[in-house]
């Protein structure tokens, strides 16, 4: 599974705070980028071994400085662990001019959807009935990357190839590999990529696949009986199954400044099983897994804190993919901010506000506001933290604007910015 990685975006670093007192929060982007993979200009961190891999990926969120969520994509060595066709022109990582090459898109716009089934009434699958009907649908993805790869899981859609996975499992890849269970290993192509939903869907050419029978989410109750089906360690233990129940249902996570809305489960989920199935006792997959929750202090091992994509969130993304290839709809300013230290306000003579980092290209921001301006209100109101920018911009839609009151090294101005869709700005 895929164990996103989730460090911060490359960001503006803020000066150090003067010795008198503490430092604010850390700097926030005012939404988060959704980005195709191949575009996202998140820093990477160097690749080690696998057993180093496996303890140190991808941690993305501290939860009391004890616990962090961990996406759950498998990283090997790097691109020379895994065969390359000869015909296939590996980039030369030597040159750091190079313009990183993107994993090839498949056309969108085919009329596929994704087909919810309710949830049938009856006796319980045995544990082996469920896995010799869904096994046939759980996939072995290999990713390669600039730098490396990472590995995960995919869950069959269709029978014509459209296979469902994480976004953090594909991103930044530049060729993607898709292994069935029939031993046939078929490259595969984009079809779309949605960051703040970590969904990505991917399309083989193929016919005659065992799709997965999606169920509803929303049927599922706390306490049901779930397993799930993945590649935990990525191909060295694929098609593993492990049981639980499910614990909760629409527990709200933040990653990376975005809330998700996930099923939790204690079903074992470890590094490569992203992108794998949660499966109800009828064998209809009810979510995607994506992470766990892990801790981060010597000898406090946290267990069965697994979580996964309800179906009901799967359904509207996936088609939006295989529609258009992003998701509408989501407004953005395209600024980046956070809150100013005491000895800045002293500095510039003011007494709130929130300082601009970054301004992103091809925004409605760009060109209106600058690096080190600070926005002192928005729409009327005061501003002093990131969240409160948020919170304005989440009650609004794209095509609406927000009028600033900005400090520009001294002189108040006026500024009215629009909101655009994100996929302009961050695709």
């Amino acid at each position: 599974m895929y164990h996103y990685y989730f460090d911060q975006p490359a960001e503006a670093a803020p000066p150090p705070p003067a010795p008198s007192g503490p430092p604010p929060e850390a700097p926030q982007p005012e939404d988060r980028p959704q980005k195709a993979p191949p575009h996202r200009n998140r820093r990477r961190k160097k690749r080690s071994d696998l057993g180093a891999a496996v303890v140190l990926l991808l941690l993305c969120l501290v939860l009391g400085g004890t616990a962090v969520l961990l996406f759950l994509r498998a990283e090997p060595l790097g691109l020379s662990a895994w065969a390359v066709p000869p015909d296939i022109q590996m980039p030369d990582i030597s040159d750091s001019a190079a313009e990183t090459p993107e994993l090839e898109r498949y056309p969108n716009g085919d009329g596929t959807v994704l087909t919810l089934e309710a949830k049938p009434e009856g006796e319980p699958l045995s544990f082996q009935e469920i896995y010799r009907r869904v096994n046939p649908a759980i996939v072995s993805i290999r990713a390669a990357l600039t730098y490396g790869e990472s590995q995960g899981t995919g869950v069959v859609m269709t029978e014509s190839g459209y296979i469902i996975t994480n976004a953090h499992v594909i991103e930044g890849a530049t060729q993607v590999e898709v292994s069935l269970t029939d031993g046939r290993t078929l490259p595969a192509k984009l079809v779309g990529s949605d960051t703040p939903t970590d969904l990505a869907v991917l399309k083989v050419e193929a016919d005659g696949l065992t799709p997965a029978v999606f169920g509803n989410s929303e049927d599922m109750e706390v306490g049901d009986t779930v397993v799930a089906i993945g590649n935990p360690m990525g191909e060295q233990l694929r098609g593993t199954m492990t049981d639980g129940i499910l614990s909760a249902i629409n527990r709200d996570m933040v990653v990376d400044g975005e809330t998700m809305s996930l099923l939790q489960t204690t079903a074992a989920l470890n590094t490569g099983n992203s992108g794998g199935a949660l499966i109800n006792d009828q064998g209809q997959v009810i979510g995607i897994t994506n992470m766990k929750l892990v801790s981060t202090v010597y000898d406090n091992t946290l267990e069965g804190l697994g979580f996964a994509i309800p179906t009901t969130t799967v359904k509207p993304v996936v088609d939006a993919l295989i529609q258009s290839g992003y998701v509408t709809g989501r407004p953005t300013l395209g600024v980046t901010v956070r809150a100013l230290y005491g000895w800045e306000k002293e500095d510039r003579d003011v007494d709130h506000g929130v300082l601009v980092v970054e301004v992103s290209a091809g925004s409605d921001a760009d060109g209106k506001l600058q690096t080190d301006d600070i926005l002192l209100a928005a729409n009327g109101a005061e501003l002093n933290t990131s969240d409160d920018l948020l919170t304005l911009r989440d009650g609004l839609s794209v095509g609406d604007a927000i009028q600033f009151q900005v400090d520009r090294a001294g002189e108040q101005l006026e500024v009215s910015v629009e909101l655009v869709e994100r996929y302009t700005v961050y695709r």
